[in-house]
């Protein structure tokens, strides 16, 4: 069993592995517990590449669990979970977000995928990259530590076409950091678009709402949806919206707001267009500023991709208990899902999401925490 949220134990910089339990196969789960230098501690398990905890500094030294999920591997199991599958600290693919219908077409054929969230297909399918078992290996550094974890997803699988082979290692580094490296190729043309979906909670895992956090995008669009949270197509500036988010803002205080975006959604669960260029640069850029006042504990994000996620929680509905043993009722978490834009197989004006034979997918995302007095 893992420890609850709160805890001001120290631990010595280094990695350890324990059993983490059994899938209904019988194969073995592991999880990994990571620490470096600067406090940050951080449990992995290969199943699904999932965050099971991480643990960050308050601006006392205090440190808490600052990350949705449950202490054991039953818990991700069980069916009330499956049923609701909030992706609690998972590895999206091999498509992260929605795609209209489950279908896309590529070179005159129709791709038909696993439709999953109603007619869409959503996050990579009914088993997407979240419910595999990946191939883990450790590593440590002079600066910091980290597990690379592996996945071959076969021709088909989910509908998508193609054998991809992916890479995803996550390196706790000692600039209090949490940097991701996504790689992938493949042997014939598929869309690709991996993320990580932990949900956020900088006052502690368990501690109640997020609506008290303030977060800023650096984003000047979104893209709207529909019924069915697909994106329209259209680019719409946030100008004048609950959705203006440039400067530092209580997410409380416009998620009620009477509009008609927030009102499908039931809160924010939009993509924020960020700045990208055409071709694509690696180069990371900050995306998102986290603060939350009592712990002071920020987070910062920054991204080598043109779109990132905010999904406030809002369909977590009370049946679900986590590690502090506290229920997970509507937006106790947020995520920050850097990506690509949702549904852009079938959108040919978003970036593109088709990854070719020969051609790498690559993209990093880095999450950088640190404490203030005020946000910044």
């Amino acid at each position: 069993m893992m420890s609850s949220s709160a805890s001001s134990d120290t631990v010595a910089p280094g990695i350890s592995r324990e059993a983490f339990g059994h899938l209904p196969d019988g194969r073995p789960v592991s999880l990994f517990r990571l620490a470096n230098r600067q406090g940050l501690r951080m449990c992995v398990t290969d199943y699904g590449g999932i965050i099971v905890s991480l643990h960050a500094p308050d601006r006392d030294g205090k440190l808490a669990d600052i990350v949705l999920g449950f202490p054991d591997l039953d818990g991700y199991l069980s069916p009330l979970y499956q049923q609701a599958n909030p992706y609690f600290g998972a590895l999206i693919g091999r498509y992260a977000n929605r795609i209209a219908d489950g279908c896309f077409t590529e070179n005159g054929t129709t791709c038909r995928l696993t439709v999953n969230d109603g007619d869409n297909h959503l996050h990579g399918g009914a088993r997407g990259f979240s419910q595999r078992l990946w191939q883990a290996e450790t590593f440590e550094h002079d600066d910091g530590v980290g597990i690379r974890l592996r996945y071959i997803s076969a021709d088909g699988e989910e509908g998508y076409p193609g054998c991809l082979e992916c890479d995803v290692t996550y390196t706790l580094d000692d600039d209090k950091a949490l940097t991701i490296d996504y790689r992938a190729t493949t042997d014939r043309t598929t869309p690709v678009n991996l993320t990580q979906h932990s949900y956020f909670n900088l006052a502690g895992e368990g501690s109640g709402s997020i609506e008290g956090h303030y977060l800023q995008l650096n984003a000047d669009a979104f893209t709207p949806i529909d019924r069915g949270l697909i994106p329209t197509g259209e680019i719409r500036s946030v100008a004048d919206t609950p959705f203006d988010f440039t400067t530092m803002t209580r997410i409380g205080d416009r998620i009620e707001a009477p509009d008609e975006q927030l009102q499908l959604a039931g809160g924010y669960d939009h993509n924020f267009v960020l700045a990208w260029q055409t071709p694509p640069s690696d180069e990371l850029r900050l995306a998102a500023r986290l603060w939350e006042p009592d712990s002071g504990r920020q987070l910062e994000v920054a991204t080598s991709k043109p779109g990132i996620q905010f999904y406030s929680g809002n369909s977590l509905d009370g049946s679900l208990i986590g590690k502090s043993n506290q229920t997970y009722r509507p937006r106790s978490g947020l995520a920050l899902e850097t990506q690509l834009f949702p549904d852009s197989p079938n959108n040919s004006h978003f970036p593109t999401a088709r990854l070719r034979p020969g051609d790498t997918y690559v993209s990093r995302t880095r999450y950088r925490f640190s404490t203030d007095q005020e946000p910044r």
